[in-house]
């Protein structure tokens, strides 16, 4: 079978896992700026909206006072989403000497024009929902250089939060700001403990990536030697560590299936992940992604792909509109890597009746390769393949 139909909608359980719990550190020629460093002045060229209440420029930080450093453009959609929340701290914490500066290194009238546009959901403008903090345009990059280049990030939005000391204190996306910003603002920061968590962060990173490594390679044993040791030295019983921890174990599990073993072991710890996603179509959907992503690397997953499928069915029907798309072609990508082809077509074509526009174009592309699949697989399916 040409599994290559699957790769589109489906990715990786470790990448996953990675994704969803490491805040990872891109590779950078030389990292230069990190918590504790002393926060390069800010050379910005355009100030967007008029000083509010004393939130003018900014070159040197004040001594006393508390600044976050933000990164956005307008054609990032997590930056646009992030807006509300700088609003709501920047207000939050006027009294209290906090400014929010956020940098662009956008040309001005680009800026300018998304300003004029109006914020979705709500009933004001981007200029008015943003005045409430200091947004900033840098079309020569400079800031950015000194910040986001020197520590070694890429992604945006991403924040620096510069505590009263003009000291950098924590580097992260701002919608996770509140705690660390409070703390600041409260004088309970402890930067060094932060330190040391963004050490054990980038050690379990590598970790985790060898572990991808020997797992694409086929040494899934090894690979489970990894994952063992990194859970025996992981130190920490906070809220993070213990997530990070049940995931490890949740991401041996998946090892030992993709290794070949189902034993009712490792089969009872799936049939209650599915037990637990019960009424909940998301969590169902997610399992179902991971468990594929596997199917597609070869993993036979034994009794678990039908009773996967079951589930995906029992809630598909109560499922949001949005996410009912990718249920359907989940369960006819299931269907047919068991060469359920009539399921799976069957499913298919609700994939398509229940998307729009590009995405409804996307899922009838796919429905057609599925044709395809089903006619080599059995050549006197064509007719009646081509009248549905």
């Amino acid at each position: 079978m040409n599994r290559r139909f699957f790769r589109s909608t489906a990715t990786l359980a470790s990448t996953v896992l990675l994704t969803g719990l490491l805040m990872a550190k891109p590779a950078s020629a030389e990292v230069t700026l990190g918590i504790g460093d002393k926060a390069p002045a800010l050379d910005i060229e355009h100030y967007v909206h008029e000083p509010k209440e004393g939130f003018g420029e900014v070159t040197e930080f004040e001594k006393g006072k508390v600044y976050v450093v933000e990164f956005w453009a307008t054609w990032c959609g997590p930056c646009i989403q992030s807006m509300p929340h700088l609003v709501e701290l920047q207000n939050k914490y006027r009294g209290e000497g906090v400014q929010i500066i956020s940098v662009s290194d956008e040309d001005l009238d680009t800026v300018e024009e998304m300003l004029a546009k109006e914020y979705p959901g709500e009933d004001k403008t981007f200029e008015e929902l943003t005045s409430a903090y200091t947004l900033t345009v840098d079309p020569d990059a400079s800031v950015s250089e000194d910040y986001m280049r020197a520590a070694g990030q890429n992604g945006i939005p991403s924040s620096f939060l510069v505590g009263k000391s003009g000291l950098i204190e924590w580097i992260g996306h701002p919608m996770e700001l509140d705690e660390p910003l409070a703390a600041v603002v409260a004088g309970t920061w402890d930067r060094e403990a932060y330190k040391e968590e963004l050490k054990q962060q980038q050690k379990l990173l590598a970790a985790m990536q060898k572990v991808n490594q020997l797992a694409g390679s086929g040494k899934f044993e090894d690979a489970i030697k990894v994952v063992d040791k990194v859970i025996d030295e992981m130190k920490g019983d906070d809220p993070q560590s213990e997530m990070i921890r049940e995931q490890l174990v949740n991401f041996r599990f998946n090892l030992r299936l993709d290794a070949g073993d189902r034993s009712d072991e490792v089969i009872d710890f799936f049939r209650k992940q599915i037990a637990d996603a019960k009424g909940d179509a998301q969590a169902i959907t997610q399992f179902g992604y991971g468990l594929m992503s596997s199917m597609q690397q070869g993993t036979d997953p034994g009794p678990l792909a039908k009773e996967t499928i079951d589930a995906l069915v029992a809630e598909v029907d109560g499922a949001e509109d949005e996410v009912k798309p990718y249920m359907y072609v989940l369960i006819a990508q299931m269907n047919a890597s068991m060469s359920n082809f009539d399921e799976a077509i069957e499913a298919q074509v609700k994939a398509v009746e229940t998307s729009t526009g590009k995405q409804k174009e996307r899922m009838q592309q796919m429905l057609d390769q599925l044709k395809e699949m089903s006619s080599k697989e059995d050549p006197e399916s064509d007719e009646s393949n081509e009248d549905k």
